[in-house]
């Protein structure tokens, strides 16, 4: 037998149900999915320190499992002495059962760790059924070990469904666990 994420199996066993019983859904292919999560962060002091960027590739790679890539600049930008093609972030994609354990180990082990934590803004949605949630310190990963960071930053967390509304999506993502403000 196959190794299947804890989320990935209450997913098919009981969210899809949940979802197609709350929305009406005629068959269980209607019923909205996570696509993927991307994980992104801009690190503005890498005009001048390019060792920044190499942080945050490494800092994705422990806290995801998967190898970050470095953002490259689109443009030159004179007034931040910024040139076209130079690394100014970093960002990992995540797919499939990777994406199930990440979430996983969001909700349960980094989202408690959150001073004063009262839940995820309901605010982060897009109209189109995506939902941004910003996470304003990477301590709170248990993968990072608090001496052996340079800089505390956040990082940004896209959560792309295949729902068309956002009250789909929220729905899609409170049964997946994500909490959210009452």
């Amino acid at each position: 037998m196959t190794y299947l994420p804890r989320l990935k199996k209450d997913f098919k066993e009981r969210i899809i149900n949940s979802l197609k019983e709350e929305f009406g859904y005629k068959n269980i292919m209607q019923t909205p999915r996570l696509i993927k999560i991307v994980l992104s962060r801009g690190v503005g002091a890498a005009v001048s320190d390019k060792k920044l960027v190499d942080g945050a590739v490494d800092e994705f790679t422990k806290i995801t499992g998967q190898k970050a890539v470095p953002t490259l600049s689109k443009k030159d930008v004179a007034s931040f002495k910024l040139r076209k093609g130079m690394p100014i972030g970093a960002k990992v994609t995540l797919r499939g059962d990777k994406m199930f354990e990440f979430l996983d180990r969001l909700v349960t082990a980094s989202l408690p760790r959150v001073r004063d934590f009262q839940g995820v803004k309901t605010s982060g949605f897009d109209g189109r059924g995506n939902y941004n949630l910003g996470i304003t310190e990477q301590i709170i990963f248990p993968e990072i070990d608090i001496d052996k960071v340079n800089k505390i930053s956040g990082l940004d967390i896209t959560f792309v469904t295949s729902a068309e509304t956002d009250r789909e999506a929220k729905s899609l993502l409170t049964e997946l666990g994500l909490p959210f403000k009452k």
